[in-house]
């Protein structure tokens, strides 16, 4: 079972061409578990993709006006041309009200309201078409209004979405496109309106690849820019940003926030006596029995030579503490003499050390991994005095 379910990820990162490794390829199906830089980062792009559409739709779409004026009774025109300036009117307020803040929630709103602002227009319209007899011209201009749902399917492609949103958002159109002829099931066409449905399903599938083609690349490009090419763990241009949304949010929540150093002990000395390709080798092997101690939230960094940091959100000081202390008690695999390889270990925690910045709490982390180190190596140090925890 483990083979197949292998095999089933090997195929599907073969067929979207990533270098995406099989652990990775999940994040394609649903939301739940991705880093929170990627996370970010698909918020702030989805958001400006959703600003860039609803300037285009907001400029368009009264536009379109001049043409119903040419073919449509003035009656029927006034009420067109009256939905939409208020379709026009909230493209802009969208347009005006969101703006990128790294919120994947804020994103699924945003990304909600630009497609239920043309998905509303099209029922609205295609009730008034309904109510009227039009001429064999007018009745062919009126019946461009049916493509909307298609546009809108078929602009989900240019989001990078997961499986699972892809479904959704595909949803709500293939739902809005069965209401629309339920409003006017006296005078279906039902073969007309049964190929029409099933081309929309084929445009959402098609939409669907796209828009999970493109979240394949962005994690790529994400992780690569993201990590220490050597250990795999976060850099630390990344670190401080991840510190820095784990800092705001634990001042907006009232809510626990631990930092750690680790500084793995006498490294120079492993680099000059076994060589830097022995050293690179220790590091990899450190970071691996650290990732196998912490939890999936806390967030793991290399922040400069064989230094660490390790950042975990609403972890209070005992808990740090007790982390730490199962960190130290695993080990954190060998030098290349067979001794085991250790650290010195400074943590800070944001409430219990009573903090006002989160350059402080690293500073704090920082003094203790060097009270850590001056008195003996290979412990952790979590009080301001100089006694050593």
């Amino acid at each position: 079972m483990i083979v197949r379910r292998e095999q089933l990820w090997q195929r599907l990162g073969n067929l979207l061409s990533t270098e995406l490794p099989p652990q990775l390829l999940p994040q394609l199906l649903s939301p739940l578990g991705q880093p929170l830089l990627l996370s970010q980062r698909r918020a702030t792009l989805i958001v400006s993709r959703v600003r860039l559409f609803a300037l285009l739709f907001a400029v368009l779409t009264p536009l379109w006006s001049v043409i119903d004026l040419m073919v449509f009774p003035l009656t029927l025109w006034l009420k067109l041309a009256a939905l939409r300036g208020l379709v026009c009117l909230a493209f802009f307020a969208l347009l005006w009200l969101y703006k990128p803040n790294g919120s994947l929630f804020n994103a699924y709103r945003a990304l909600a309201i630009l497609f239920a602002i043309p998905t509303l227009f099209y029922i609205a319209s295609h009730t008034l078409l309904g109510a009227y007899q039009l001429s064999s011209f007018s009745a062919a201009v009126g019946a461009g209004y049916a493509f909307l749902p298609f546009v809108l399917m078929a602009g989900l492609a240019v989001f990078p979405l997961t499986l699972a949103e892809n479904l959704v958002m595909a949803l709500v159109l293939l739902l809005a496109q069965a209401f629309a002829g339920y409003l006017s099931w006296t005078t279906l066409n039902w073969p007309s309106f049964a190929g029409a449905f099933w081309l929309l399903m084929l445009i959402g599938g098609v939409t669907s690849l796209a828009g999970i083609s493109q979240l394949a690349f962005m994690i790529a490009l994400v992780r690569q820019a993201i990590r220490d090419p050597l250990t795999g763990v976060f850099s630390r241009g990344s670190g401080e940003e991840i510190l820095s949304l784990h800092w705001d949010a634990a001042q907006r929540n009232n809510s626990a926030l631990a930092v750690a150093f680790i500084d793995l002990d006498h490294f120079k000395a492993l680099n000059d006596q076994h060589g830097h390709e022995a050293g690179d080798q220790a590091l990899i092997n450190a970071t691996r029995q650290l990732q196998l101690s912490v939890r999936s939230t806390d967030s793991l960094v290399r922040w400069g030579g064989e230094e660490f940091l390790l950042i975990m959100p609403d972890t209070d000081m005992t808990q740090a503490r007790k982390a730490l202390e199962r960190v130290q008690a695993n080990g954190l695999g060998f030098r290349p003499d067979g001794q085991p390889l250790t650290a010195s270990i400074g943590l800070a925690e944001y409430r219990y050390d009573q903090l006002q910045s989160r350059r402080d709490l690293l500073e704090l982390a920082d003094q203790r991994m060097y009270r850590a180190k001056a008195a003996g190596r290979n412990r952790l140090c979590a009080l301001s005095s100089p006694a050593v925890a």
